[in-house]
């Protein structure tokens, strides 16, 4: 008896359609071992994955010192959100060799 691999792929993908309804959303599993998750912009927030070795440079911490005095502890995307445009971040995390 033969195995047909094409349909077990089609009902994976459609169960994971029907569990996330359509749309998936990001979830911890998708932050890679030593990263976390972030979201940058002053209207539009995009999400991006840094490296927990950014915690320790001076510019980062004042990017966190900018998020503690904009939102406290809540932020209004349920994690970490960082008020600066995205530009200014990525040239940050760019020369901290984030990215």
């Amino acid at each position: 008896m033969a195995i047909r691999m094409p349909r077990i792929i089609q009902a994976r993908k459609i169960t994971r359609r029907s569990l996330s309804n359509g749309s998936r959303t990001p979830t911890y599993t998708d932050i890679p071992k030593g990263y976390f998750a972030i979201y940058v912009g002053e209207q539009e927030n995009k999400r991006h994955m840094v490296p927990v070795s950014l915690l320790s440079e001076h510019l980062f911490q004042d990017l966190l010192h900018q998020a503690e005095e904009e939102f406290g502890y809540n932020h209004p995307m349920g994690a970490l959100t960082i008020p600066c445009s995205e530009d200014v971040f990525t040239d940050i995390a760019s020369g901290l060799g984030a990215f």
